[in-house]
């Protein structure tokens, strides 16, 4: 029996500029791809109709259909990735296994335990950056420490970001490595996953320079749908490449560079800090006598806080599995400090229901908001919320479209005084930080 090379594709769902890829056709012959659906992580997921499952399930049917269209094919797994690569180890005379890097706390045990199995069995088990820029101790400070703070990582980030970082992988050159298959496997269907199909529409993937160009200006605008590039879903499962939207943002939108690197700054923090996914990086602020109010996180999930803005950012999010990055600020400044609720249900619940849910930025910017995180708001600063909505909705155009009974009598009084849960936020947060 010959021996083949696996690709396992996880969260870099695309043949183009994919690096490990590229490596196992370059390095190997008769390269077999496969994608396995993690029994591990969908067995968490609460809604059979969880629409990320139905994107990563219409996606690998993608990639399957373009390797059959190669000669070759997509082997879709689904089980226990450890069980799965063993029993592909019996059935194939396996040389090697390669995957690009993950960085959460899970992953990287699963990925510990495949090496360990991968080098009993004398195969080559390898693993190469690609949803990142720079990751791990690429970027550090002087002293040789990670950064915690983002503006002197982005500024030395921007120092080292060049051509050889930016450039696409050339998968393209070395297709002939595919394994040839003549029949392929059928594909998994979507009910023999334990899920039905979402309604969800997802969004295209499409960059426009125009949006790009006026990113500055119109990213706080929540009203204005084409202010932002809702490509947060595909950098999430890497149907696109960081490196082509990098390029892309040094050639139009420093702004939205900037995003992308405050992308790879979260995730370097939960590389290098696995315990923010769990405990506030600054561990003072778990001592906070945080509420326990089931009613009012309730009103707060549904949308029914009285307050314009959280409301519509929460019908929206609830509706559509996306809310406006704005807007994601104020709703969770709003739970953190005017309900003085702890960021850790805020955070779980924003990972119930975004397509575009990364435990990295998820973590880091919920951490941000309730002041706790590394590089954060600092405790005093808490959002109005009616002073958002003024400033960045002024015609309420987005607050109309989610809260269609705003000004009439049906709608709300707001759940709590701003100045009041202000004091009360300042004065729970004082008591523990300034000891």
């Amino acid at each position: 029996m010959s021996k083949i090379t696996l690709f396992w594709f996880r969260r870099d769902l695309r043949l183009d500029d994919n690096a490990g890829l590229y490596h196992a056709l370059k390095e190997h012959q008769d390269v077999l791809p496969l994608f396995i659906f993690d029994t591990e992580i969908l067995s968490k997921l609460e809604d059979t109709t969880d629409a990320r499952v139905t994107f990563i399930y219409d996606t690998v049917s993608e990639l399957k259909e373009q390797l059959q269209k190669k000669s070759s094919d997509l082997l879709v797994r689904h089980g226990n990735p450890l069980e799965v690569l063993q029993e592909l180890a019996d059935r194939f005379s396996v040389q090697a296994i390669y995957t690009n890097h993950d960085y959460e706390p899970v992953a990287r045990k699963r990925d510990e335990k495949i090496a360990t199995w991968a080098r009993r069995q004398k195969i080559d088990f390898r693993t190469f950056k690609d949803q990142t820029l720079f990751e791990k101790d690429e970027i550090l400070t002087d002293s040789g420490k990670p950064y915690t703070v983002f503006t002197p990582y982005k500024n030395k980030v921007l120092k080292h970001l060049n051509g050889f970082y930016l450039k696409s992988y050339p998968n393209d050159l070395y297709e002939s490595s595919y394994l040839k298959v003549r029949k392929g496997e059928p594909m998994l269907k979507l009910q023999e996953l334990g899920f039905v199909r979402s309604k969800l529409e997802f969004p295209a993937l499409d960059l426009s320079t125009k949006m790009l160009k006026s990113y500055a200006k119109e990213r706080d605008f929540p009203a204005n749908g084409k202010g932002t590039s809702h490509l947060g879903l595909h950098l999430r499962f890497g149907t696109v490449s960081v490196r082509e939207l990098a390029r892309e943002g040094m050639k139009y939108s420093e702004v939205w560079l900037s995003e992308l690197i405050w992308r790879d700054f979260f995730m370097q923090i939960l590389w290098h800090y696995p315990q923010v996914e769990t405990q506030s990086f600054r561990p003072e602020y778990d001592k906070i006598a945080w509420r326990r109010a089931p009613k009012d996180f309730q009103r707060w999930c549904e949308g029914n806080t009285g307050y314009p803005l959280v409301d519509a950012g929460m019908r929206e999010l609830n509706a559509t599995g996306y809310m406006h990055n704005r807007v994601r600020m104020v709703v969770a400044s709003f739970l953190c400090k005017h309900l003085l609720i702890h960021w850790r249900e805020g955070e779980r619940y924003f990972a119930k229901k975004l397509l575009d849910y990364d435990l990295a930025a998820n973590n880091g910017n919920w951490q941000w908001a309730a002041g706790s995180g590394c590089d954060a708001a600092p405790y005093f600063r808490i959002f109005n919320p009616s002073a958002q909505l003024d400033k960045f909705d002024p015609k309420g155009e987005y607050v109309k479209k989610w809260v269609p009974e705003w000004e009439t009598d049906e709608y709300p009084e707001p759940m709590v005084d701003h100045n009041e849960a202000r004091g009360r936020c300042l004065q729970a947060f004082t008591k523990v930080l300034k000891k």
